[in-house]
């Protein structure tokens, strides 16, 4: 185990289990075997990480959420109070489908909101940005803004976190942010940070 990692003492981490250094594991968190943590993360309370799941660095998990089997968190990224994440599109009870988990991904310094929940063997680009409450039932953009049942795109999110306002019609189109004056680019039906 790294150094300066924190686990509160009602937390359960299993052996094989690899928190990097500064990670932190709360209240009546449970971390599997083979879980890792990147460095600096932070595991809220009544959180579970399960055994082949993967946090990048400073991976931010609010309370009473469950990382599954085939998520895969990208650094920086930010998972609201009491998101969802699912494994199996088709769930019974009495069907075993363990064979059948699909990989979620999310990309670095994505959003997933509070309540939001992302449906199995989706990806969410970097800085997505899922408003609370929303069902990604599909891909997610890098920098889209999707809100709803089912997560529709409304707009564009900074890397900052602040909706971009992005109104010019046509292929191409370029924006700053108004909160930090970072630069992007819209071309093709996606957003890139201009260089």
């Amino acid at each position: 185990m790294a150094v300066d990692v924190f686990i509160h003492p009602t937390a359960v981490v299993d052996e094989g289990a690899v928190l990097g250094a500064g990670a932190k594991v709360w209240h009546f968190t449970h971390v599997c075997g083979g879980a890792e943590i990147g460095e600096g993360s932070n595991l809220g309370q009544n959180v579970y990480v399960a055994p082949t799941a993967r946090l990048g660095r400073n991976v931010k998990v609010q309370n009473n959420v469950a990382i599954y089997d085939g998520v895969e968190i990208g650094d920086d990224a930010f998972c609201g109070p009491s998101m969802v994440f699912t494994n199996v599109m088709t769930p019974r009870s009495h069907v075993s489908r363990r064979h059948e988990y699909l990989k979620t991904r999310v990309g670095r310094g994505a959003t997933i909101g509070a309540n939001a929940t992302v449906v199995c063997g989706h990806d969410l680009g970097e800085y997505a940005f899922v408003g609370a409450g929303a069902v990604v039932t599909k891909d997610v953009p890098a920098y889209a803004l999707v809100v709803g049942v089912p997560a529709r795109q409304i707009g564009w999110a900074c890397a900052c976190g602040v909706r971009l306002d992005l109104d010019a019609d046509g292929p191409r189109a370029e924006i700053a942010c108004t909160s930090c004056g970072a630069k992007y680019i819209r071309e093709d039906g996606q957003l890139r940070p201009k260089e």
